[in-house]
């Protein structure tokens, strides 16, 4: 067998997220559809970790495996050829050897989170990024976004769906930025719970907002109770932007 690794763009405000699901169009499903179509068989793409749906990625990681051997970059064109028109795109194509594992392998994630602060509708990033019309004090975000930093018990933040064996995980990196209306939030850790990152932002908009002091996203994270949690931002301005290995 030959095993080969994809890095992936996708726009996911069409899709059910990144895994295969009954009912849904996929980003999983369609690129194994697309490999089906020139190759005439039936690999599983094996992901580095799901994206919920309605979320994008810059640099989702897969693996799969072919009996036959194909160039890397003749896989890369055949693959963004029977993708059209879906808003999925196959940046490369490298052959990787049979212990390299998109999901098991990652040492690291990377999200960026999308905030578009003005009173004006969004026209250029409308689904691209979440429109918050109230003035936000990034320097009060950034504040409250280092309680999140480090090894804790993130149950505050994980969704009552999520299937993770343990809410304990330990987050590298929580930074917020701003210039001008667009406001960035990175987050990076090796592994995340489900609706995480999207759990911190919603709290993070308190405090940029003033309803939270900085110092409640301590109390919220220490009370290990999904009900202190603020909203939980959208979906369309989260993107999966690298995954280190």
């Amino acid at each position: 067998m030959y095993r080969y690794k994809l890095t992936i763009e996708y726009n996911g405000a069409a899709f059910f997220g990144w895994q295969i699901q009954d009912h849904g169009t996929t980003v999983q499903g369609q690129i194994e559809a697309a490999l089906a179509k020139f190759t005439q068989q039936q690999p599983r793409v094996n992901g580095s970790g799901r994206t919920d749906s309605g979320v994008h990625a810059l640099g989702q990681v897969a693996h799969f495996e072919l009996t036959k051997q194909w160039p890397p970059a003749k896989i890369r064109e055949a693959l963004n050829f029977h993708l059209k028109p879906d808003a999925i795109s196959i940046l490369l194509v490298e052959a990787v050897d049979d212990q390299f594992d998109a999901r098991f392998a990652a040492k690291q994630r990377h999200y960026i989170y999308r905030i578009i602060n003005r009173r004006a509708p969004l026209a250029i990033d409308k689904g691209l990024a979440w429109h918050v019309q109230q003035p936000l004090d990034i320097k009060l975000m950034q504040q409250a976004a280092q309680y999140l930093v480090g090894h804790h018990d993130f149950t505050t933040f994980r969704s009552v769906h999520c299937q993770a064996k343990s809410p304990i995980k330990t987050v590298d990196k929580v930074e917020v930025t701003g210039d001008g209306e667009d406001i960035e939030i990175e987050v990076s850790a090796r592994s995340f719970m489900h609706n995480q990152v999207r759990s911190f932002v919603g709290s993070l908009k308190n405090v940029g907002e003033g309803r939270w002091p900085p110092e409640q996203m301590q109390t919220a994270l220490q009370a290990c109770d999904r009900q202190q949690c603020g909203e939980v931002a959208p979906a369309l301005g989260l993107y999966l932007v690298q995954i280190d290995y």
